[in-house]
Formats: structure tokens, C-alpha cells, sequence
């Protein structure tokens, strides 16, 4: 009855596992807490608010309706954008960037998928735009309904581009665009007075989204508002906690950049270096979010001028580049990918997978040749582990004898065993080592299969067209025969039921005798670990369905190495199979 009640206590906790682990991590790792009010954004949300077209809100963008994406960029004011890796346009009615597609990465992982459109424009189901101005007292400035004049029709990498805007009072407003071989485009804002008194402005940034489509924050990537201020890195609220408290204000000191996070992608105002800025980030209302950078105030003299120059950071969070940009003075961009506590560990992995990748044109190879130099790397500690086990099969009479010596001294029987142990050479814990390696790897293989957009839409063979994402060859819905998507840990798919039945192969081939309730708890383990690895990556399974391949073939070769140890183990194990069955036909 003892086994039988341990053994359903088993499967309730399996089953909790499965069910609850996503709120167990939410718990364990809550996102940052709401810390402040954000100074001065009335503000700005006046003069910067999106041009009203009939259906937006003047004052936070949001939309009674959606506007036609196509529509939207059909608009005769703007200025083309053709970069190197980007491509869209400038909205000359507000001075805003809303028009950003990404070059080089799709949609989805069909080949006629369009391009990522990473920014679009107010009221478009998509919203998400960035937009530079000024604000300040007793002046009169350009607002969100501003049509500015342009001195070229496209923005390219080698021709900036030139807003400008005169207010008819003696002030004269400027935003020279430039863009760089990448995805970092350059607001040079500049201030010109020929007013007989001086005027003071204060110059800012800002960044508005929706989260409709924005990437949802797990235990393992932050997904959101983050920045870096000071030293340290900030993943903030996510969308609903900064729609409680309204706004919020970052902890650290000076911002070195700050905006919105995507799993694959960043939005990021990058302050002029040296110049007071305040960061800030507040909820708009209808799932709307900005993040603002707000200059201290300028007094600007009769007949002076004054600039401050604004980065914006809108693209794919490619590691080496914004180590690039990192290097180049942006602190801590490279940060904006959340690797966590293995960083230390994560990023080698990915340089080795994307140094095999090279090599072999191949993700999925890649993944398999990483997997066969990781296992080799670990065969020494693995031979250990059986030579250690052979040596604990030997003492087994001895420490047994010791066992029945000192069966009424608990204390006297521990110090003896230890001092066997030592006397024969014997470390009880050597098993434990290969498996407390494979932790850190196999998290840091998560981590780099979910947050590098290097394996994004990366295939393998076959029905496997993208690594990063779940195997699609789902079993309850025939493979996609039938019209509808199994959910969560339902979906099993081909590599999931490969990864149980691998895993299953291994723990039949395990060394170790264990007591009855063990070896039913091993018995159903890797079915319910199957289901529990049904929702992830399918570079993922595939990893471990390698290493478990690898792990049968050590496992063989070093048994004809200690022929002794497995006759040993098959022994204990047909000893306990025929202790449970008689059990069981006492029990009937």
C-alpha cells in the first residue's frame, strides 16, 4: 500500500508539473514593481500627440477603429527611407518615424512571407512610432499636426534628410535624419532664435506602441518596457502591471538607452552622451504605451541656436551587433537580449552554433555536431562515473556487513561507511556530476534557441521549417489533417514522442539499482517529461533526443567495458521485478 500511495503522489506531482509550471516561475520571478510618476509627460503627450484624422484620439492615439495599414503609407507626406537593412518612410505630419520594415527578416518562415514591418502608423492595427519635438513656454512649437518641409524626398545612408518648420514668430525648428549600414537611425534637433529675446525649449523623444502585437514576458526573457540607467539594465513592468500604476520612472542614474522589447526585436532612444535627459514610461490608454525622453530645459538667446542629438535604435536584437554598438558607446545595449544569470555560458554556445552553422549550412546539423562535442567533451567525467559505480558495486557486501554491525548506532554506521568509502577510493556522489553539467547546458541552450534571432525560421529536414518554434507534426491533429492546433502540452509531435522514447531506452540502460517505487517513478518519467517538452522549441527536443541517442551508445560501450557492473544491475533489477510481483500477488 506504502508503494502504491507513493507512487500515485508521483503521478499528482507530475501532473502539477505540467499544469503549473508557468504560474510556479511567474511566481518565483515577478517582474520589476512600479516605482514612480513620470515628470513632465502631460506634456509632451500635448504637443506630441498623433495628428487627429477623424478616428484618433488627439491626445493618446488611440483609434475607434483601425486604419488601413496600406492606406495609411499611401499619404503624399512623407520621405522615403532606403537603408541598407531597413526600409519605409517619414511621416512629414508630426515629424514621426512610422514606416520601418526590416529588410532581412520575415513574417513567418514561408518563402513568400513579407518583410517584419517593425513600425507602423498611429491608428494602424500595429501602432508603433517614434517622433521627436520640443516643449517649453511662451514659444510657439510644431505639434503632432505639424506638416514639416523636407529638403529630399528620400533618406538613404549616404543623404540625410532635413526637416525643418518656422513658426512664423522668429524660431526656426530642425530634425536632420541620418541612418547608419544597420538599423540605428540619428535625430539631430536643432533650435534656431532670431526673436529679439531669448526663448527656453526642452527637446525630447518618444516612442509609442501598442502591445496587440507585442511579445508576451516569460520566465525566461523579459518582454516590455527595459532600458539601462547607470550601471545596471532594467526590465521593467510588463504591459498590464504599467496600466495599474499609470506610469513609471526607472530607479537607476543617468538613461544610456531606453524604449520597447520584443522577443526578436527593440525600439530604443539612445540619449546625447553627457546631456541631462529624464526616461520615463506611462500607459496611454486602449493597450497604448510610450516611453519619453525628455531633455533638461535650454535657454536659447536672441540670435542663437541650440541642437541635442537623439539615436533610435529600431531593428532585430542581433547579439554581435549590438555588441557592435555597445563597443561604440551605447552601454549595455548588448543587454537588451534577457540571457540571465548563464550569459557567462549562453553566449560561447551561440558562438560555437553559429560557427558550426557556417560550416555546415545547416541549424539543425549544427545542433546535432554541438551535441556529439559537448557529449565528448563530458565522455572522461562519464567513465568515471561507471568506474565509480563498478567500485560501489564492489563495497556493497562490505557496506552491508557494516549496516548489520551497526544497526542500532545511526551515527557509528554513517562514520563507518564514509571511512569505506574513503579506505576503497569510492565517491557515492560521481553519478550525480555528468547530470549537474547537463543543467547549465541544456538551460543555455533554451535560452539561446528562444532569444537569438539567429535560429529564427531556421529549417532542418523535412516538416521541420523552423527550429525555433514547436515541431508542427502534431499527432492528435494527424499532422495537420485535422483543423484545429492540439493546445500547450497536447501538441505532441514527432521529436516529443522520440525525446520519451529515447529517454525511456536510457533509463532501462541505467547502472543504478533502485528501490521499487523508483523504478515505477522511471518507468512513466520520461512519458510525462514528453508531454511536458511537447510545447518547446523543436531545436530544443532535437538536442536532447541526440544526447539521449549519444547516452545509449556510451552507455553500451562503457558496459562491455565493467561487464561486471551491468550483470550487477540486471541482477538487482530482475530481484526487485520479482519482489514486486510477488507483492502484488499477495496484495491480489
Amino acid at each position: 500500500m506504502d508503494n502504491q500511495r507513493n507512487l500515485l503522489l508521483a503521478v499528482a506531482l507530475s501532473g502539477l508539473l505540467i499544469l503549473g509550471w508557468d504560474m510556479a516561475i511567474r511566481f518565483f520571478y515577478p517582474q520589476a514593481s512600479i516605482t514612480g510618476q513620470v515628470e513632465q509627460t502631460e506634456s509632451v503627450a500635448a504637443t506630441a500627440a498623433p495628428a487627429s484624422s477623424g478616428n484618433i484620439d488627439p491626445q493618446t492615439g488611440a483609434s475607434a477603429g483601425p486604419v488601413d495599414l496600406e492606406s495609411a503609407l499611401a499619404a503624399p507626406e512623407r520621405v522615403r527611407i532606403d537603408a541598407p537593412r531597413i526600409e519605409g518612410s517619414i511621416n512629414l505630419v508630426g515629424a514621426r518615424i512610422d514606416d520601418i520594415e526590416l529588410k532581412d527578416h520575415r513574417e513567418s518562415a514561408d518563402k513568400d512571407s513579407r518583410p517584419v514591418q517593425l513600425l507602423a502608423p498611429a491608428g494602424t492595427e500595429g501602432q508603433y512610432f517614434a517622433q521627436f519635438g520640443w516643449i517649453g513656454q511662451g514659444v510657439a512649437l510644431p505639434t503632432a499636426d505639424t506638416v514639416w518641409q523636407a529638403d529630399r524626398t528620400q533618406l538613404t545612408r549616404q543623404a540625410p534628410v532635413t526637416l525643418s518648420h518656422d513658426n512664423g514668430e522668429g524660431q526656426i525648428f530642425t530634425i536632420e535624419l541620418s541612418v547608419d549600414d544597420n538599423y540605428m537611425l540619428t535625430a539631430r534637433q536643432t533650435v534656431r532664435n532670431q526673436a529679439a529675446g531669448p526663448v527656453v525649449v526642452q527637446p525630447f523623444g518618444l516612442i509609442t506602441r501598442t502591445s496587440k502585437n507585442a511579445s508576451v514576458s516569460q520566465f525566461i526573457s523579459h518582454a516590455g518596457p527595459m532600458g539601462a540607467f547607470g550601471d545596471t539594465v532594467e526590465y521593467g513592468p510588463d504591459y498590464e502591471d504599467l496600466d495599474e500604476a499609470g506610469a513609471y520612472t526607472p530607479e537607476g542614474g543617468a538613461p544610456d538607452w531606453l524604449g520597447f522589447s520584443d522577443t526578436y526585436w527593440l525600439s530604443a532612444l539612445i540619449p546625447q552622451q553627457g546631456a541631462q535627459a529624464t526616461p520615463g514610461f506611462r500607459a496611454l490608454g486602449d493597450k497604448l504605451y510610450r516611453a519619453d525622453l525628455i531633455y533638461a530645459p535650454e535657454t536659447v538667446a536672441a540670435g542663437g541656436s541650440a541642437t541635442r542629438e537623439t539615436q533610435l535604435f529600431a531593428g532585430a536584437k542581433e547579439s554581435a551587433l549590438l555588441n557592435q554598438y555597445r563597443d561604440g558607446g551605447v552601454e549595455n545595449l548588448g543587454k537588451a537580449i534577457d540571457w540571465g544569470w548563464f550569459e557567462w555560458f549562453v553566449k560561447p554556445m551561440m558562438w560555437l552554433l553559429r560557427t558550426l552553422y557556417e560550416f555546415v549550412g545547416n541549424f539543425g546539423v549544427a545542433i546535432i555536431l554541438l551535441t556529439v562535442i559537448i557529449r565528448g567533451l563530458m565522455f572522461p567525467i562519464a567513465q568515471k562515473q561507471f568506474a565509480s559505480m563498478a567500485a560501489m558495486k564492489a563495497v556493497q557486501p562490505k557496506m552491508k556487513a557494516i549496516q548489520e554491525r551497526y544497526k542500532d548506532d545511526k551515527q557509528k554506521q554513517q562514520q563507518e561507511v564514509m571511512k569505506l568509502y574513503k579506505d576503497e577510493g569510492v565517491n557515492p556522489l560521481a553519478g550525480c556530476l555528468p547530470l549537474l553539467l547537463q543543467i547549465p547546458i541544456f538551460f543555455a541552450l533554451y535560452k539561446a534557441l528562444m532569444l537569438s534571432i539567429d535560429m529564427r525560421h531556421k529549417p532542418f529536414v523535412l516538416w521541420i521549417n523552423d527550429l525555433s518554434a514547436p515541431d508542427p507534426a502534431k499527432i492528435l491533429n494527424l499532422f495537420g489533417l485535422l483543423p484545429f492546433d492540439p493546445p500547450g502540452f497536447l501538441g505532441i509531435g514527432i521529436l516529443a514522442v522520440l525525446l520519451g522514447v529515447t529517454m525511456w531506452l536510457t533509463f532501462r540502460l541505467n547502472p543504478t539499482a533502485m528501490d521499487p517505487v523508483q523504478q515505477q517513478i522511471f518507468q512513466f518519467m520520461p512519458w510525462i517529461l514528453m508531454f511536458v517538452m511537447a510545447p518547446f522549441a523543436a531545436g530544443l527536443l532535437l538536442y536532447w533526443v541526440t544526447s539521449n541517442l549519444l547516452t545509449l551508445a556510451q552507455q553500451t560501450y562503457l558496459y562491455s567495458k565493467h561487464p561486471q557492473l551491468k550483470a550487477a544491475a540486471e541482477k538487482e533489477k530482475a530481484d526487485q521485478s520479482a519482489v514486486v510481483a510477488r507483492d502484488d500477488k499477495r496484495k491480489g
